[in-house]
């Protein structure tokens, strides 16, 4: 999952602060003692998922067959899920994971009736399906129905979609909500292979993360199937009115009719990122690379569901300057998908890897100025997130029993991780840590991983080069950033620091020479205002550079942060941020206005608008604003 790499992305309530400078060598936190060493780490075979009640270790599903009805009048999936089982340990039960599903009924092999319970709800991971099997059962079939607390499912009526016409579903898993429209054992330390048949109204289109059609049927009966195996979050469904559109011939775009031409423009280079990254780590191993772009309310920047990547519209800048988004989102091909953390605990797996990888690939596709904006901008998010969580939580190794997974979705998965495996290349060598990527991807390939098995994997095949010099265990065991952390710089940014100067010290815009910027030249600018920045100068840059009107949503979320701290507050800036945020579900985006609004006395401001915009949000992003604003108040 991108976040285009910041902590509110993961809805983590970060206050506002000034932005410091750039550099990795500082610790950001006094106690760096490594808490916990390999040795009394427990094996992959044996680690529990804190996170499902499942008991996949003794009896396993290893394909799903779903058969569902999509009602959008009654906005409920209905149907059953037939789990092909292996009963490992000779056991009596299976449990899956459920949450505000309704079981109608379950039975065994060839439709004979067997006892089931539900036990006890818990808040945070539903209900245990209890499904008693006999020692030879093969399969076992749940039918089901979602209810109206369904939190994967999203249901948009036809004003939230940009034709307008019809309506639009979609689905998010991760972390643990794929539970919620599916009977699963809903675990990322299980792989299953899945195939579906799906009915939708006959004017739609259904499309999953599995083989798709490329147009659309006269009956609105559809078949996918998932024939890799994968973990249960990346199963994933979204109907609507989508047409698609070929880029190469193993990638292309799905989208509404109103955005499939502008959506094929931005995304054109997908083809040849799919190609670069097989030159760096190895052959693409899910046949096809596909995007669908949905509608504004997707709460995420991407979602990485196998051959089929969930992206939002936010990234359509007309400039095809975000799609560094695409990249993360298709490196996920290899890391998460391909090689994936057994629990979320081992999160930073996921995600270290692939922003690392996903800027190599960008690296080749354009250079390494290029990489060095995303890695300074990335490691401004992380020094926000250092200064904002607590120390425990600065760990690449999480400890989240007991609490929602979301709660490591934050930029130390995503950036500490990043510069880990940075700090890794620039000791070893860019040559040999790349053949080791390039073993690491093939000899776990659609395998499960715990830190540990990695951080074994890798004494065991780099002990050769000093790897025990390279406080590996304070990396991932301990708080803050160790102090052989990369530095990096970016030449492009100087510039707009320079730029920046001649603004303050002469008032005059014209000094500031920004035709050939790119998105992320704007968003450094932005976050590099001065704190006494005067209501004049903000009016100054905002009428020479349109800064309040500006399309690019990653540009104009900045701008109005920045506006809302500076107290420039205009009838234009509260009209356009009130637009922007009813329309606009990103995560990434609402956590960090909703959060100025409030730091600086504006919580009436910022409730008015959320009371418009609530509905138009999904549940992952309504969850983490209803906290920060005490919804209580406003319903």
């Amino acid at each position: 999952m991108s976040k285009l790499k910041n902590v509110f992305e993961a809805g983590y309530l970060v206050a506002l602060v000034v932005f410091i400078a750039v550099g990795c060598g500082e610790n950001q936190q006094n106690d760096k003692k490594t808490e916990t060493t390999l040795e009394e780490k427990s094996s992959d075979k044996m680690v529990r998922d804190v996170h499902s009640f499942s008991n996949f270790q003794e009896v396993a599903s290893n394909h799903i067959h779903l058969d569902l009805t999509v009602d959008f009048d009654k906005k409920q999936l209905k149907g059953y899920a037939r789990h092909s089982i292996d009963n490992i340990k000779n056991s009596d039960s299976i449990v899956f994971d459920t949450k505000n599903l309704t079981i109608l009924n379950v039975f065994l092999d060839d439709r004979r009736p067997t006892q089931f319970s539900l036990r006890e709800e818990d808040e945070l991971l539903g209900k245990a399906l209890v499904v008693k099997i006999e020692g030879n059962t093969k399969s076992v079939t749940i039918e089901y129905e979602t209810g109206a607390e369904t939190e994967a499912l999203q249901w948009l009526d036809p004003v939230q979609t940009a034709g307008g016409k019809h309506p639009y579903l979609f689905t998010q898993g991760q972390a643990i909500l794929t539970r919620s429209w599916v009977p699963c054992q809903d675990s990322p330390g299980l792989r299953i292979t899945y195939s579906a048949n799906v009915q939708v109204p006959e004017h739609l289109m259904a499309v999953m993360s599995a083989s798709n059609p490329t147009e659309r049927t006269s009956n609105g009966r559809y078949e996918f199937e998932m024939k890799q195996p994968i973990p249960s979050y990346l199963i994933a469904l979204a109907v609507g009115d989508l047409e698609f559109q070929e880029i190469d011939h193993r990638t292309g775009v799905y989208a509404e009719p109103q955005m499939l031409e502008s959506c094929a423009y931005e995304l054109a280079e997908m083809g040849k990122m799919v190609e670069l990254a097989e030159a760096l780590y190895g052959p693409y191993q899910w046949e096809r690379y596909d995007v669908i772009v949905l509608p504004p309310s997707f709460p995420f920047g991407g979602m990485e569901n196998p051959r089929l990547t969930f992206a939002t519209p936010t990234i359509i800048a007309g400039d095809r300057s975000l799609t560094a988004l695409i990249a993360h989102e298709l490196a996920h091909s290899w890391s998460g998908n391909l090689v994936t953390n057994a629990t979320w605990d081992d999160f930073w797996l996921n995600e270290g890897f692939t922003v690392y990888f996903e800027r190599r690939i960008m690296e080749d596709l354009y250079d390494k100025d290029y990489v060095d904006m995303l890695a300074v901008l990335g490691r401004q998010d992380l020094t926000k997130s250092l200064e904002a969580l607590d120390p425990k939580d600065t760990f690449l190794k999480l400890r989240l029993k007991g609490r929602n997974p979301d709660d490591g979705m934050t930029d130390i998965a995503y950036e500490k991780g990043y510069f880990f495996l940075r700090m890794l290349e620039e000791n070893i060598g860019r040559e040999k840590f790349d053949a080791f990527l390039l073993a690491y991807f093939d000899e776990h390939k659609f395998k499960t991983l715990t830190t540990e098995t990695f951080l074994n994997y890798l004494n065991e095949n780099l002990a050769d080069v000093g790897i025990d010099q390279l406080n590996v265990n304070e990396w991932i065991y301990a708080a803050g950033i160790p102090d052989n952390c990369p530095e990096v710089k970016s030449v492009n940014f100087e510039n707009v620091e320079q730029a920046l100067a001649g603004f303050y010290d002469q008032s005059l815009t014209e000094a500031m020479k920004t035709s050939n910027w790119s998105t992320h030249e704007w968003l450094h600018m932005i976050r590099n205002l001065r704190k006494n920045t005067t209501q004049e100068q903000m009016n100054q840059l905002d009428q020479k550079f349109k800064l309040t009107e500006v399309g690019n949503c990653e540009i104009a979320a900045a701008w109005f942060e920045k506006a809302i701290e500076h107290g420039y507050l205009t009838p234009s800036v509260e009209e356009n941020l009130e637009k922007f945020l009813v329309k606009v579900g990103r995560r990434k985006f609402l956590m960090p206005l909703y959060t100025v609004l409030k730091s600086t006395n504006n919580v009436e401001l910022a409730r008015g608008i959320y009371s418009k915009a609530r509905s138009n949000y999904h549940f992952v992003s309504i969850r983490s604003v209803d906290e920060l604003l005490d919804v209580r108040l406003i319903e």
